[in-house]
């Protein structure tokens, strides 16, 4: 069996055991791992299709500007070409389908949306329950294949490969917005099919505002210069953060660095399936609040990436949020320090958990003498 098909073979089993006869998949990233279909939505309120999935049938709902593409990409699929919308279509797919319990994605569908198809429903006169669920596909994708660990390092060498490149360009009097196109530019042109999210270029005190968004305000010598930064190839993502200094730092940010990068490197250290990313991100930070920086590190320490650059696995302080490492599970670490007005430092790589603990996706070293451009 392929990949899809142990995929949705796995999913079927959730699906049994919620006695959820049909299940309705709206997210993007969701749709592609069950189907291989690429369409994609352009917005939160469009979409490019649907699955809909049953013990015994698959439906991919889309379109005439996808009809084409879905035959061609999802070929387990029967393609359903919808001229009305999903919404009026659905009624008269759920009756060939004789469902009863429709499972949808809560995360992903609208109040707008669930009214609806609630109306829809009602008025064709079908007896339908509406489900909600949550991560019902996403805990599968928690886990990657070996082909989707390729894919991730291809994707991590895309953006490696840029940024290489795109060190030479860089000078005081440059602007950040500037610098973030160069660096975007810089990864299309080596074979990146979009970007994992807009490229973060932040330099003095600009880069004590983690998601910063470039401004018009130049480099100047000695300031921390933060870069955070990811390329997609092949629907997989690759994110990473890196500093640069274009003059020798003062001794409170090479202390600030030096104590960012002993955090991250204990923390992968300590990764083994089995931990929990409570504990993984509890080594990262004891060691910055040991050093003195007890309330700068405000975000958690890693989160998962795949055909998204941000799901689960989230490595944070939160309880709510805590789950158990396992092998094959693929994710970033990225302490930081924060000084507010003054700068940051964050360092993040991206690793893949192996039997015997987490091998770094990335080949870009952090090295003390790369302080320095």
């Amino acid at each position: 069996m392929g990949a899809i098909e142990n995929r949705v073979g796995e999913l079927r089993k959730k699906l049994q055991n919620e006695k959820i006869d049909t299940f309705l998949v709206l997210i993007e990233e969701n749709r592609r791992y069950l189907s291989g279909f690429t369409g994609e939505d352009a917005q939160f309120d469009e979409s490019a299709g649907a699955l809909l999935i049953t013990s015994d049938s698959l439906v991919l709902a889309t379109d005439s500007r996808f009809e084409t593409q879905a035959g061609r990409e999802s070929p387990g699929y029967e393609v359903v070409t919808y001229k009305k919308g999903l919404v009026k279509a659905l009624p008269g797919m759920l009756k060939s389908m004789k469902t009863r319990r429709l499972g949808f994605e809560s995360r992903r569908m609208s109040y707008e949306m669930y009214s609806n198809i609630l109306q829809a429903i009602e008025e064709s006169g079908l007896s339908v329950e509406l489900v909600p669920t949550l991560e019902m596909v996403e805990s599968l994708r928690l886990i990657k294949d070996e082909d989707e660990i390729r894919a991730l390092c291809e994707a991590v060498g895309v953006a490696e490969a840029a940024f290489k490149n795109f060190l030479e360009t860089l000078e005081p009097g440059i602007f950040e917005t500037d610098a973030a196109w160069t660096l975007e530019r810089r990864m299309r042109e080596g074979g990146a099919q979009s970007l994992s999210f807009p490229v973060i270029a932040a330099s003095g005190p600009n880069s004590a505002l983690p998601h910063a968004i470039p401004e018009r305000r130049a480099f100047r010598e000695s300031e921390p210069l933060l870069f955070d930064w990811g390329a997609k190839l092949n629907g997989y993502c690759s994110d990473m953060t890196r500093m640069v200094f274009l003059k020798d730092p003062d001794e409170a940010f090479k202390r600030i660095f030096n104590t960012v990068y002993e955090a991250q490197q204990k923390a992968i250290d300590a990764i083994r399936p089995g931990m929990t990313t409570r504990q993984v991100d509890a080594v990262a930070r004891s060691h910055i609040e040991k050093n003195g920086y007890k309330g700068y590190f405000g975000h958690g320490l890693g989160h998962g990436v795949g055909l998204a650059v941000h799901e689960a696995p989230s490595l944070s302080p939160t309880p709510q949020r805590e789950r158990t490492i396992a092998e094959n599970m693929v994710f970033t670490v990225e302490p930081g320090i924060y000084i507010p007005d003054k700068g940051g430092v964050r360092l993040e790589n991206m690793v893949v958990v192996r039997g015997n603990g987490a091998e770094p996706l990335n080949r870009l070293e952090i090295r003390m003498d790369m302080i320095s451009s």
